[in-house]
This record gives C-alpha cells, sequence and structure tokens, in this order.
C-alpha cells in the first residue's frame, strides 16, 4: 500500500476517491440554490455567445447547468421567419413567438425541479413586460433571477455579430448571405422599436442584474446576493464577444514519450525536435502572417522546447498552472509498473479517472480547478496558442467542446496535432492539422492492457 492514514486501514484508491469527493462542488445540495440567468439585449449583441459560454463554463466545473433558447422553440413553428414575422404589429407572430417563451421557461422550471441549478433563458427580453413575468414566474417558485444584458453601440462589433449570425444561425441556413444580412438588420430595427433596458433607477431597480456594455468597456453590476451569482458574474465580466480564436498543441514527442513513462521533465526526442521546427509552419499556414499571437507554455523543458521556434514577434510566457498532471509517486513510472506496484489504484483510476487522484499528485479534477485562471484569462484575451500536455489539453479541450468531464480523460489527443477551436454562438468550430511527423501513441483505452495503444478509428475525438 502506498501512504499512512490514520484509524482503520483503508486501501489507497479508496482514500483517493474519498479525497476526490471532498473536493466535488455540489451547489445544489449545499443550500438549494437555483438560478435563472435571463439574457436581455437587441439581437447581434452576444447573447446567445454569452449564454453558451456561460453554460459551458459552469458544466466544465461541474454544476449542473442548461441553457434554453427561445429561438428554437420558436423554430417549430416558424422554422425561416423573414423580418415582419418579429414587427409587433404581426399578432400571429407575436402570438407564436409568447408561445415559444411560455414553452422554454415551463420546460426550464421542470429542469429546475428534476435538480437542475443554473439555467439559463436564452432570448431578448426587451421588453419590461416580459421581464416582469419571468421575475414573477421563478419568484414564486424560489427560483433566484439574474438578468444578464448586453448593450452594444459599437458599429463594427455590431457587425461582425450579423456576419457571424447570418453563417451560423439556423435562421438563414441554405439563404443568401446578403439577403439573410440584411433580413436580420430589419428584424433588429423591430425590435429597437420596442427594446427598453433595464431601468436601474426605476421598477427595475430591486432586480438583481449585470449589464455588459460595449463588450465589456464597462459593466453594472447591481443587489448580487450570493456565492454562486458572485462566480457567474465575476466569470461575464471577463468575457468579450469579438471574433477570436484558440489553437492548442501538445509538446512535440519527448523521450519520456518514447519509453511509456508519464509526468517528468523530459526532453523532446529526435522527432519531437522535427515537429518544433515544423511547428511555425502550421501556425503560420492557420493564423496568418500578421495576425497578432500570444503563445502560452507550461515551465517543464519539453513545451518550452516546442515553441522554441515560433516568432520572436509573438509574445510568450510560461504558465505553472499549465503543467501536466501531478502524477505524485507514480512520476516517471509506466503503466506497467503501475499496475505491477500499485494494482489497486490502476484499477481504481479506471473506474473513475476524472475524479481519481495518484497518491500525492493530482486528479483531472483538480487540473480543471487549477486551470480555471487560465480559463478566466482566456476569455478576456485575443488569439493565443497553448503549447502544453495530454491532461491538461484534455480539460481545456472539454471546457471549449462541452465535454462530459467523465469522458474527457478518455479523449485522444496524438501527438504532432495542432487544433484550431473558433468560439461561435451556436457552438465551437474544430480544424486540426497533422505535421506528418510520426510519434508514439500515449492513450491508453479504458478497461485495457497497461500499454499505449492506438485509438483505432473508433475512437470518437
Amino acid at each position: 500500500m502506498i501512504g499512512v492514514a490514520a484509524g482503520p486501514p483503508t486501501s489507497t484508491a479508496e482514500q483517493a476517491r474519498g479525497r476526490a469527493r471532498a473536493n466535488t462542488w455540489n451547489f445544489s445540495r449545499a443550500d438549494e440554490t437555483k438560478i435563472c440567468v435571463v439574457m436581455v439585449g437587441l439581437p447581434a449583441r452576444g447573447k446567445s455567445y454569452i449564454a453558451q459560454i456561460a453554460q459551458r463554463y459552469l458544466a466544465w466545473l461541474s454544476i449542473p447547468s442548461k441553457t434554453f433558447n427561445v429561438g428554437n422553440y420558436r423554430r417549430n413553428d416558424a422554422p425561416q421567419p423573414t423580418a415582419d414575422f418579429f414587427d409587433t404589429n404581426n399578432q400571429e407572430g407575436e402570438r407564436k413567438r409568447r408561445a415559444a417563451a411560455e414553452a422554454a421557461v415551463a420546460d426550464m422550471i421542470a429542469w429546475f425541479q428534476a435538480g437542475g441549478v443554473v439555467g439559463i433563458l436564452d432570448a431578448t427580453n426587451s421588453t419590461k413586460e416580459r421581464r416582469k413575468w419571468i421575475s414573477e414566474k421563478c419568484g414564486a417558485l424560489g427560483i433566484e433571477v439574474l438578468f444578464v444584458e448586453s448593450k452594444c453601440d459599437d458599429e463594427e462589433t455590431i457587425m461582425a455579430n450579423i456576419r457571424d449570425v447570418k453563417t451560423t444561425s439556423p435562421d438563414y441556413k441554405g439563404q443568401d448571405p446578403e439577403e439573410a444580412a440584411q433580413d436580420f438588420r430589419n428584424r433588429i430595427r423591430h425590435y429597437e422599436k420596442v427594446y427598453k433596458t433595464i431601468d436601474g433607477d426605476g421598477d427595475e431597480s430591486d432586480y438583481t442584474y449585470l449589464k455588459i456594455l460595449n463588450i465589456g468597456k464597462q459593466v453594472i453590476i447591481n443587489r448580487i446576493q450570493d456565492y454562486l451569482q458572485s462566480r457567474i458574474v465575476y466569470y461575464l465580466m471577463n468575457l468579450h464577444i469579438r471574433p477570436r480564436s484558440v489553437w492548442l498543441s501538445r509538446h512535440g514527442e519527448s523521450m519520456y514519450n518514447l519509453g511509456g513513462q508519464i509526468g517528468g521533465d523530459a526532453l523532446l526526442s529526435e522527432r519531437g525536435e522535427l515537429y518544433a521546427r515544423k511547428l511555425p509552419e502550421m501556425v503560420r499556414d492557420s493564423v496568418g502572417d500578421d495576425r497578432p499571437l500570444t503563445v502560452w507554455t507550461s515551465t517543464l523543458r519539453r513545451t518550452i522546447a516546442t515553441a522554441r521556434f515560433l516568432p520572436p514577434h509573438y509574445n510568450q510566457l510560461q504558465w505553472k498552472a499549465l503543467d501536466e498532471l501531478d502524477s505524485g509517486v507514480c512520476d516517471g513510472l509506466t503503466y506497467q509498473e503501475i499496475k505491477d506496484r500499485y494494482p489497486e489504484d490502476f484499477v481504481a483510476r479506471d473506474e473513475d479517472k476524472y475524479n481519481y487522484r495518484y497518491p500525492g499528485g493530482e486528479s483531472y479534477r483538480d487540473v480543471v480547478i487549477r486551470l480555471e485562471p487560465i480559463i478566466m484569462e482566456l476569455e478576456r484575451s485575443e488569439d493565443i496558442l497553448i503549447v502544453t500536455h495530454q491532461a491538461v489539453l484534455r480539460c481545456i479541450y472539454a471546457y471549449f467542446m462541452k465535454n462530459d468531464q467523465s469522458k474527457s480523460p478518455w479523449m485522444n489527443v496524438p501527438l504532432h496535432t495542432l487544433i484550431k477551436l473558433t468560439p461561435r454562438a451556436y457552438g465551437t468550430e474544430e480544424v486540426r492539422y497533422s505535421a506528418n511527423i510520426p510519434a508514439v501513441s500515449t492513450w491508453r483505452g479504458k478497461g485495457s492492457t497497461a500499454k499505449h495503444e492506438s485509438p483505432g478509428t473508433e475512437v470518437s475525438h
């Protein structure tokens, strides 16, 4: 057995599971908090984008959360309406839009009653009457309401959002881009006729709200009530809605990779050196010559060495938080050695890889917690290239792609591959670039032998 426990003897695997459970965040059991985050604002102000990434962040922290997009409900009756549908004088359109809002709120309430913690109502909610109805509906059931209003009068940002919507929104799928953009502008004009900003000095002064003005240049906070609301608000204050991408890469193949060892601070192999020399070309082809880029690496030698040939005008920063998962007493061992020396731990990690903590080391859940400042800084930043390690990259990738946390530790992230992620209002786009430089596989399947394997075609990336 590894380590010494006070009291009745328990296995290291049981100790690790207990420590992981103690580290679990469970707001719903702690204080029965339920929060409805209500988006407010005109179209093309980034509401759906904010809603999507807020839900992504909460789910990443294992807080039960879900987004209820009223537009998705409305599309059941009006799949691709023209701007006239949103004219307040269009009684049939008004009826259908009201029915969609009622259906979304009803589903959200049912979800809260089934154990949900943070529900996000994604719609314009642009009138005082609509906001009052939501506030009273939720308040009667003990559900806290946090209004999040995105206001923007920066024409460049609005036009960028219009361009994004016309190419990604289901409302304009298959339509001519220019006609879609014109129709969307007309839709905005209809909403402008009735839109009322949250009245902080009048009859809405008792609301709990966050106003985000001009993509974060100014924020206004009113009557934030508890820890979870504060956490959500702090995260949203760090967001911007300008278009950007994030590039992810593991370090080049290392000497430990060749030996099948985990952890350590190994140097690059010959093939890893080849990848380091090719990475600038791959980045240039994807990013472009003139686009500014910031490079983040861990403090370990293999990531710093991988990034050392990138152009000198790229600002490079080293983050301790990006270091590989700490494997504790198993550092430097192969999986076969871990299985031979600590068989109970080997099995326990297979059973719950996300929560299992190496003795004297970390779990994937621990990595997520220490990565939170990285995520905050990512959301504040423009284009970033992160050169990091397998477990850390899995956690960051899971954040952007809304992956199930229990499955993310089994994701295949091959060496010598550059991943481009572009967050959009309706999801994150992904492109992968292979360097075509051979490297060993460092993936091991659940319940498999204690060897690195080829993941095969059946593994979901």
